[in-house]
């Protein structure tokens, strides 16, 4: 009884130090938080590279090193989660799982198609928001998430006309690339197209979804910057930046100005 409690004071001591180097903002959590940033991007890097790296000796111990990482992410995240039940439904631990499940069983996955949405975790990273608001660009942030979505959108439909339609190296992935391109901005010159019915139906999916992004993306840039700060009352979390009272109930706010 004495170890089985011995040992839950333990985890819980393991899940305060974790939480606070996931979510604080001392000299050694914004250290943590830069590591775990620069190893997803090589990580990331290492993802959309794949194609021009399987026929080399390292490619597989790179691999196996990528997966124990994800693996240790996964638990550390469902660690600091504040219950389990948020931690399933979060949409990045099915992002991970569908990352891990493509190293367990790659015949089964598409390894770059499933990859490439871990670029989607680091605009949701606590980093990217604090670089901004430290670096005076915190304006900035609704725009610079709207590039990144639709980033992630370029790449996950490039991986999948890549993984679906070539397959076949470095060149058939820059085909698969200069092909989404031509489509998501409904440029579309003909000079490559997917055959089938399952190309026809990708490229539709691609210009609706594609041009619905840029809408977005305009949007986000000639709309005036909002802060989002939990109403008290009403709960409304869009506020202009120097707002006094909630436009929607009335409530006095205290939007923090980050010192500026």
């Amino acid at each position: 009884m004495v170890e089985r409690k011995s040992g839950m004071i333990a985890l819980a001591d393991i899940r305060q130090t974790l939480r606070g180097l996931y979510f604080g903002s001392s000299r050694k959590a914004v250290s943590f938080q830069i590591l775990r940033f620069v190893i997803d991007v090589g990580i990331l890097v290492f993802f959309i590279a794949g194609p021009s790296m399987k026929n080399e000796a390292w490619h597989a111990a790179i691999n196996a090193i990528v997966a124990a990482i994800i693996v240790l992410e996964l638990a550390a995240s469902a660690l600091v989660a504040p219950n389990l039940k948020k931690w399933v439904l979060r949409p990045m631990t099915w992002i991970d799982l569908a990352i891990l499940a493509t190293f367990v069983v790659p015949a089964f996955f598409s390894n770059l198609f499933l990859r490439v949405l871990r670029i989607w975790s680091l605009s949701k990273s606590n980093l990217f928001t604090l670089a901004l608001r430290k670096s005076g660009y915190r304006q900035m942030e609704d725009t610079l998430r709207a590039v990144i979505d639709l980033t992630v959108f370029l790449f996950l439909v490039s991986s999948f006309v890549y993984t679906m339609f070539y397959a076949n190296g470095f060149d058939g992935y820059i085909q698969a690339l200069y092909f989404t391109v031509a489509t998501v901005t409904t440029t579309g010159f003909g000079d490559i197209t997917l055959p089938g019915n399952l190309g026809k139906l990708t490229s539709i999916v691609a210009m609706i979804i594609g041009v619905s992004l840029f809408v977005r993306l305009a949007q986000a840039i000639v709309r005036p910057h909002k802060v989002n700060f939990s109403c008290p009352q009403c709960g409304l979390s869009r506020h202009e930046t120097d707002a006094v009272h909630c436009k929607a109930c009335g409530h006095v706010l205290n939007i923090p100005d980050d010192g500026e």
